[in-house]
């Protein structure tokens, strides 16, 4: 598993002069072009940090095997980006900028504008694409009951491709911040029609074996608990696929349609249409996939000791939308934590949904910044819920999964950078620029050892292991590598 988180950028500066999203986006990556010569790079946890289209930072997390190494390395990304932050902030400062740089982990910004948290799971082959994307797309249009990351939806009229006609008129709270964005169900497309599931084939692996679901309708999450549930029970979903269990038909008439139905509808009991004739709600239809998922854990075991933990999330997020009670889950799933603090704020000020004052806690909510971001004075003060701690977090900065290939491409990282040595990275190659025949490729994502790779870094003389010191050799600053 992988998630791809897309930043949202924004600059401050009353009294100065301003600076466009482009420019601020240049002073964040200057030390990843000096460092690596590129604005394309992989780290030393074995993730990938880039600059995407539009001016958004965006960071890949390495290939993870287990929950608690997706989230752990994607957490990670954000102290990358805040070191990023805190480079730029100095050096805008030297340059006589002294507005402030904000980067926000959401999905959409005041100009109508989204961006993305694609998820990546890695399938094998034999699974017929067609079935996987009947029985998991009614099932990703309705997990926003426990995956969003709720969002305040202003009073304005449909614009003109008519990407809100399906919400209420007025002002309002919604599950998802992405669902508004979505145009399509299957597409190869991710900026123009933005699809529910990407069909781009790039396993990063061996196509024979192995092919790469591109999930890009996530909203992206503080929450790591709101994490571990999204992320646990997409995975008890292909795991269910994969095995051939019978899940029901449950296309959706207008998938479109349905997704903002169920964004803009607090109860989860709007009636979605299907393409075989009756209705099912959010409800019902994320009831019927919990009940699978218990009987498939019953049937042939917890694959990891996370499973308790995210089926009883996942139950517990479903009865709070059916009570219209989220007092259950309101330090633990994104959404509940943010409307129970923005209702609390609205009771107290006397303020309606479509007040600016809400809107701007609501984009506070994703500012990655400890001690300024809502989200983290939030979880500071108990408010939300963790079941990481900050050592992990740190941790994984510097140390790859070591469940998966990212352990290689890490080690690999960090010996050339110590002995001074050209390199090159990709998802699947390391390779020294001066010995491009001792190339060494890495195309099973499982594999954690490599006699190639010993091979190579003993031409480079004695090695130290990650295990003596993980941050040997990298100085207090994020440094990346190159990843051409």
């Amino acid at each position: 598993m992988g998630v791809e988180t897309e930043f949202g950028v924004h600059y401050s500066h009353p009294g100065t002069r301003p600076l466009t999203p482009e420019e601020v986006a240049r002073y964040l990556f200057r030390p990843v072009v000096e460092w690596g010569r590129s604005s394309n790079v992989f780290v030393a946890n074995g993730s990938r940090l880039y600059l995407d289209v539009g001016s958004h930072p965006e960071y890949a997390t390495a290939e993870c095997s287990t929950l608690d190494e997706l989230v752990a390395v994607d957490k990670a990304g954000e102290l990358m980006m805040q070191d990023l932050i805190d480079q730029a902030s100095r050096r805008m400062a030297a340059d006589g900028f002294t507005g402030t740089v904000y980067l926000y982990k959401n999905n959409a910004d005041s100009a109508g504008h989204s961006y993305g948290s694609h998820e990546n799971y890695l399938l094998n082959r034999r699974t017929e694409f067609r079935r996987l994307s009947e029985a998991l797309i009614p099932f990703l249009i309705t997990r926003q009951l426990f995956a969003g990351a709720g969002r305040v939806v202003p009073a304005a009229a449909a614009d003109a491709e008519g990407v809100d006609r399906d919400r209420p008129a007025a002002a309002h709270f919604a599950f998802s911040q992405r669902a508004d964005h979505v145009m399509e169900g299957i597409s190869s497309a991710t900026t123009r029609s933005r699809p529910i599931i990407n069909t781009r084939d790039e396993p990063h692996a061996d196509a024979a074996e192995y092919r790469r679901l591109h999930v890009i309708v996530g909203d992206s999450n503080m929450s790591e608990t709101t994490q571990l549930v999204r992320f646990g029970a997409t995975d008890l979903m292909l795991r269910m696929i994969e095995a051939g269990a019978a899940l029901g038909d449950h296309q959706l008439e207008n998938p479109i349609r349905a997704i903002r139905q169920v964004s803009h509808d607090p109860t989860g009991t709007a009636a979605l249409g299907l393409r075989s004739g009756g209705r099912r709600s959010a409800l019902e239809l994320q009831r019927h996939y919990l009940e699978r998922a218990t009987a498939f854990v019953q049937r042939h075991g917890a694959h990891h000791d996370r499973i308790p933990a995210v089926l009883d999330l996942w139950e517990r997020a479903l009865d709070a939308v059916e009570r219209q009670d989220p007092s259950g889950i309101d330090t633990e799933i994104d959404w509940a934590i943010k409307l129970r603090f923005l209702s609390r704020y609205r009771e107290r000020h006397g303020l309606g949904w479509d007040a600016a004052r809400l809107a701007q806690l609501d984009l506070s909510y994703h500012d990655i910044t400890p001690g300024r971001g809502l989200f983290s004075l939030l979880q500071s003060r108990g408010a939300a819920a963790r079941f990481l701690d900050d050592d992990a977090v740190r941790a994984a900065v510097d140390v790859p999964p070591p469940s998966t290939r990212a352990a290689l491409r890490g080690r690999f990282i960090r010996a050339a950078r110590e002995a001074g040595q050209a390199y090159s990275v990709d998802w699947t190659h390391l390779k020294l620029n001066d010995r491009p025949l001792l190339t060494v490729t890495t195309k099973d994502p499982f594999q954690t050892s490599s006699d190639r790779l010993d091979a190579l870094l003993a031409t480079l003389g004695p090695e130290t292991g990650p295990a003596d010191d993980p941050a040997a050799g990298r100085p207090a600053s994020v440094q990346p590598d190159v990843a051409r």
